[in-house]
């Protein structure tokens, strides 16, 4: 079966920073894959590059073996215009560390908009989805209140639910809980855990190892823009190959 995502020797620079320096990585469809890693190593950039938010500078990346960014001519790759990166993008949703909701929109209203404005949806059908979305994370009364009247686990499961309204394929998840406080961080995994159990495509950045060694079908470990090891989780987190991973990890884990 062809990979539902396939990067190659991808590279990205900020000036002189390499944040990202030869990473390849295939995805399968209904996979979930986590990356850790340390602050700097890659990770968050990586996820921006799939999601298109970045273009990358070197490489290439495959999503439903359509290459992304760019159009193919001959030998010559011509970067594709913001209309068709939009079209393309609308395979992935992303879900940010610091929710990025609309505040002066209702928690209604915030999921919703996606799919009026940009898949021209008749919005009463939007309304029913999204109101099965809200069910979904447990946040059904919500549905009049503005962002600043939730709590951070609260607009994180309204973030999830905005991504999933516009029926992606794929879910990128940039550090979810890192800024919620350590007892809203539970809710937010269990709306993952739901996701990952029905078959979606989920790439996670975390922090987060013990969702990791339960959720994830695939660990993988980024430092310095490069992969340096990947595994099953009950693998790569108990018995790592490499030094760096190992010590890494012996940091993180209590």
């Amino acid at each position: 079966m062809t990979p539902m995502i396939v990067a190659l020797d991808v590279s990205k620079h900020f000036g002189p920073l390499k944040a990202l320096d030869g990473v390849s990585l295939e995805v399968a469809r209904g996979e979930v894959v986590c990356i850790i890693g340390p602050s700097g190593s890659g990770k968050s950039t990586f996820l921006r590059c799939l999601n298109q938010l970045e273009r990358i500078d070197g490489g290439a990346i495959w999503v439903n073996g359509e290459l992304i960014g760019y159009r193919r001519e001959g030998d010559r790759l011509h970067p594709l215009s913001d209309r068709e990166i939009a079209r393309q993008r609308l395979a992935s949703g992303m879900v940010f560390q610091r929710f990025n909701l609309f505040g002066h929109m209702t928690v209604l209203q915030n999921i919703i908009e996606g799919p009026v404005t940009v898949l021209r949806r008749p919005r009463a059908e939007a309304i029913a989805d999204a109101m099965a979305l809200l069910e979904q994370v447990g946040l059904s009364d919500k549905r009049d209140s503005y962002p600043a009247e939730l709590s951070g686990g609260q607009q994180q499961r309204i973030a999830i639910a905005r991504a999933l309204a516009m029926k992606p394929e794929l879910l990128l998840f940039d550090e979810p809980t890192s800024a919620l406080d350590p007892e809203l961080v539970g809710d937010v995994l269990a709306v993952m855990r739901d996701l990952a159990k029905g078959g979606m495509t989920m790439i996670v950045v975390t922090h987060e190892l013990g969702f990791a060694r339960e959720v994830a079908n695939r660990v993988v470990f980024m430092d310095n823009g490069r992969v340096v090891e990947q595994g099953p989780p009950g693998t790569l987190l108990s018995t790592p190959t490499h030094a760096r991973t190992r010590e890494f990890i012996a940091a993180v884990l209590p």
